[in-house]
């Protein structure tokens, strides 16, 4: 098999992530391309998107499959048809089992919509405004069998406002999050980033914090926040 290379992105829903990174690869802001979408969810408006960038479209529907490890194994098909460098999860809906993370170490990347490792899984906008958190944010981080508990390679944060709602968050949080996975795949892409001992290296220099962004990481494409992704949230 050829050399692992460009990124295959996991998507569920409307792929605005998904738009972000095809944006920046055909922008020459990544060194590598998106070379496919692949989606659980044959109604997802992310296919669309992938569709709009030229960008191959796969559906696993887990519906048609008679159970997790049939589902697992079309979609491990898939995925290795393309022998991605990176493996992206974008907004993707499903748990995988241990077995599938487990054969991919290093190469999986989540990201989630809060400052892990605080509200891990769903409705992270509202846990935030239930624990009174000052701050929210989102996370990039390597998929290990934990749900959304392997290492954390970067984030972005914002303040909570006293008035603010859920929706209020999630809406000033997305953009950001577009800006964070850009800059996150560009150092993956670009530099030697491992984990050993749970803990991330950047080119052999241990990472004691995650990097946040626009501090210790740069976003490659600093004028991109009006972009096609961003404007089509």
């Amino acid at each position: 098999m050829s050399r692992p290379g460009g990124l295959v992105v996991l998507i569920s829903g409307r792929g605005s992530n998904l738009a972000a990174l095809a944006g920046a690869a055909q922008a020459g802001a990544l060194p590598e391309p998106v070379t496919a979408a692949i989606s659980d969810q044959p109604g997802a408006a992310g296919l669309a998107r992938a569709a709009e960038f030229g960008i191959d479209r796969v559906c696993v529907d887990r519906r048609r499959h008679p159970n997790r490890a049939a589902f697992e194994a079309s979609l491990e098909a898939a995925i290795e048809g393309y022998n991605p460098r990176y493996i992206v999860l974008a907004g993707f809906m499903r748990v995988l089992s241990a077995g599938f993370v487990e054969r991919r170490p290093g190469r999986m990347v989540n990201i989630h919509p809060s400052l892990l490792p605080r509200h891990r899984g769903l409705d992270t906008h509202r846990k935030a405004l239930a624990a009174g958190d000052r701050e929210h944010g989102a996370s990039v981080h390597f998929v290990t069998p934990a749900l959304d508990g392997g290492p954390v390679i970067s984030q972005v944060r914002i303040e909570v406002n006293e008035n603010d709602s859920a929706e209020d968050l999630a809406r000033r949080l997305l953009p950001l999050e577009h800006r964070l996975l850009v800059g996150t795949m560009a150092l993956l892409l670009t530099e030697t980033v491992e984990v050993r001992d749970e803990t991330i290296h950047i080119n052999d220099q241990a990472l004691e914090s995650p990097m946040v962004l626009d501090r210790d990481l740069a976003d490659p494409m600093p004028g991109h926040a009006g972009t096609r992704a961003d404007r089509q949230r």
